[in-house]
């Protein structure tokens, strides 16, 4: 994957026979739709700044699939009354599962092979879940936890829409035909039209409610299907004349283009703004129920997007895992690196659409037997199972050594942030890391046995306070508290040492991606929904209470103000803001007899370098190295702080950087952990240097 964390996973369709009701003959519309589709969804994944909203290609093949599967169920149920369920079934199977299996099958091994340990868990349980069809709900309960937010993706990651394909066909032709039983073929129509209205209205609002969900879970998407769907039940009321057919297919094809340039992963998706490449593809389809040629069928019908549309499904399995996997076998993808991921993927999904998607179909004892097609699919699905606990009993493995080494690290003067003290001595402060993999002993959410979390001071239904008692039982214990996002949870590690140290009572209030100030939040990395804004808002106001109320000794706080954005309407800069914001805030808990204190946040990693550039240049750590001033920009929290006289700043960029340069090694230990957080085991380095600024 490029340096990008931004681009939205995505997904084609199955691999459907582009044929119509008219005639059932082939559709090069279609299969164009398919290239443009696929291109779409490939170069967003390559080139993710070029072509910001390229995830759409998933819409479009959503639409495709509504239409084509309605297409054959309507014929089938207009003519006997009913649906061959086994025989529907088993071609799905014999279409899909053949390439998929093959696919996951090899990415398995690639991980193992290739990628550091830590990944191994996710690829082991999304390839399951991908090969039983439910990762979109695994992705979707993912999303919202904000640990994994951050996570690197599997190498099986764009299997999910796969999964939404699947459930859409366990029970649309059961639908269908339910629809036909009550009221013949009128119930039908109307049946998919109330469908589709719901999914839309349904999608429309968990987008904006529940935004990052959203993208992955089954109903939101069914309205596209429906969309589809409803093409193919009037199709024979939708033929257009020849200038009208060719208006409606320009205007199909030029709302796919402009949302796959427009959009990006800001936009609120999929929600309303789904419908302008799905009404585009409808369109497309649409003007092509005429027959004859067509303005574009030079260029549509042309042999390479023919080709392209025809590999379209094994270019989508392919593309994703090459792409993941090719850093850790040429290293950093430049462009031509970027073109040769390109050009492997269409040689691999050529030769996997010939030797597996073909032969899948049309293999004899399969096509004659659904009974041997689902007893393949049994064991197609044993075997990934298998593979995929095996990796995972591997990265079991590797965790419980990675412990042992952790604890038998490496202390003294020249580990860690130690390493930069000049009197320290340290003959190679910035060499190799002795470990590049980060894995769960180096998580920085970690909490320590003493710490016990409460269900007190929700946001919504997530917990966000802990209580780590280190004083033994003393009643005259010192209490204090650090709070923030992520970015104050990064610093707990050696806040627990110190706490040990000194038998505090440390308590935690921490929300991911919620600036603990008295401000109009936005948004983190982009814009925020209604209820995310409120939730952060309302939460940091009550605890701002609930910690002068406990009347502690010191009030530890970061959070990452340079991408959590405000806007007041007031046309001040994000710091006054922010000023206005927190210094009422500070004089409430300094009036409480606490001693604030304000933590500088770490140079920027991900946003300045790959995520993976140590591990991917474990030898050459320098090669990680950024200017200072591009990876450590004006933070608005360090800047009211340092001129706050009442604020104790604790600013420890000196232990991340020299003069000219910002490290990712120090100390022969990783610096971060993941493209925004600390290494725990660096974090806990800084415990000295953190003291020692509270004198």
């Amino acid at each position: 994957m490029s340096t990008s964390t931004d681009r939205r996973p995505t997904d084609v369709g199955p691999k459907a026979a582009a044929t119509t009701s008219r005639g059932n003959g082939f559709r090069t519309d279609i299969q164009a739709l398919r290239a443009v589709a696929v291109l779409a969804v490939v170069v967003n994944h390559l080139w993710p700044k070029g072509l910001t909203g390229g995830y759409v290609g998933v819409d479009v093949f959503f639409v495709i699939s509504g239409y084509l599967i309605t297409s054959h169920l309507d014929r089938e149920i207009i003519r006997t009354g009913r649906v061959r369920l086994r025989r529907f079934y088993a071609r799905r199977v014999r279409r899909l599962l053949p390439a998929a299996f093959v696919v996951l099958g090899l990415s398995i091994g690639l991980a193992y092979l290739l990628l550091p340990y830590p990944r191994w868990e996710a690829t082991a349980w999304e390839s399951f879940a991908a090969a039983t069809y439910w990762e979109n709900w695994l992705l979707a309960a993912k999303s919202v936890d904000y640990s994994a937010a951050n996570a690197a993706a599997s190498l099986v990651r764009h299997y999910w829409s796969l999964s939404v394909e699947e459930q859409f066909y366990l029970f649309w032709p059961l639908l269908l035909l339910l629809f036909f039983k009550i009221g013949r073929r009128r119930w039908v129509v109307a049946g998919v039209a109330v469908m589709g209205a719901l999914s839309l209205a349904f999608s429309v609002y968990w987008t904006s409610a529940h935004p990052s969900e959203a993208y992955f879970i089954t109903p939101v998407r069914v309205w596209e299907f429906a969309i589809g769907a409803g093409v193919a039940l009037a199709a024979s009321k939708l033929v257009l004349s020849e200038k009208i057919a060719g208006l409606a297919a320009f205007l199909g094809f030029m709302l796919i283009v402009f949302s796959a340039l427009a959009y990006d992963h800001h936009t609120p998706f999929p929600g309303y703004t789904a419908l302008v490449p799905a009404a585009g593809t409808g369109l497309v389809i649409i003007s092509g129920l005429r027959s004859g040629r067509q303005w574009h069928t030079a260029v549509t019908a042309s042999w390479p997007v023919q080709f392209v549309g025809g590999i379209s499904y094994s270019l989508y399995l392919w593309h994703w895992p090459v792409l993941l996997v090719a850093p850790f076998v040429v290293g950093e993808l430049t462009t031509p690196q970027l073109l040769g991921v390109l050009a492997v993927s269409l040689v691999l999904a050529w030769v996997s659409k010939v030797v597996i998607e073909d032969r899948g179909m049309e293999w004899g004892p399969l096509v004659r037997s659904s009974r041997l097609t689902f007893a393949g699919m049994v064991a197609g699905l044993v075997v990934v199972s298998v593979l995929a606990g095996g990796l995972q009993w591997t990265y079991t493995r590797h965790v419980a050594q990675a412990e042992r080494d952790a604890a038998a690290g490496i202390g003294g003067p020249c580990h860690g942030a130690a390493a930069m003290i000049a009197t320290n001595g340290c003959p190679n402060p910035l060499g190799p890391a002795r470990t590049v993999a980060m894995g769960p002993v180096n998580e920085y959410w970690r909490n320590a046995p003493e710490c016990r979390l409460t269900d007190e001071h929700k946001a919504g239904d997530k917990p966000t306070t802990s209580i780590c008692d280190f004083s033994g039982g003393a009643s005259s214990a010192e209490k204090v508290w650090l709070v923030g996002d992520s970015h104050a949870q990064q610093w707990q590690a050696p806040l627990f040492e110190l706490a040990r140290e000194r038998r505090w009572v440390l308590k935690l209030g921490l929300l991911g991606g919620c600036p603990f100030a008295d401000v109009r939040f936005t948004g983190y990395r982009g814009k925020a929904s209604e209820e995310d804004t409120k939730r952060c808002t309302d939460w940091t106001s009550r605890m701002t209470d609930v910690v002068a109320a406990d009347m502690p000794s010191m009030v530890f706080l970061s959070f990452f103000a340079r991408r959590e954005s405000v806007d007041d309407r007031s046309g001040r800069s994000q710091t006054e803001q922010y000023r206005a914001g927190l210094e009422p805030r500070w004089r409430k808990w300094t009036d409480a007899g606490a001693r604030v204190v304000v933590l500088t946040d770490p140079p920027l990693n991900g946003e300045v370098r790959s995520p993976d550039c140590v591990a991917l240049n474990p030898a050459n750590p320098g090669a990680c190295a950024v200017e200072r001033s591009k990876a450590q920009p004006a933070d608005p929290l360090t800047e009211v702080a340092r001129s706050n006289p009442n604020v104790t700043l604790v600013d420890l960029t000196d232990h991340f950087c020299d003069e000219q340069r910002c490290h990712a090694v120090v100390g022969n230990v990783a610096v971060y952990y993941d493209q925004d957080h600390l290494n725990a085991e660096f974090s806990r380095t800084l415990k000295p240097m953190l003291a020692a600024s509270l004198k």
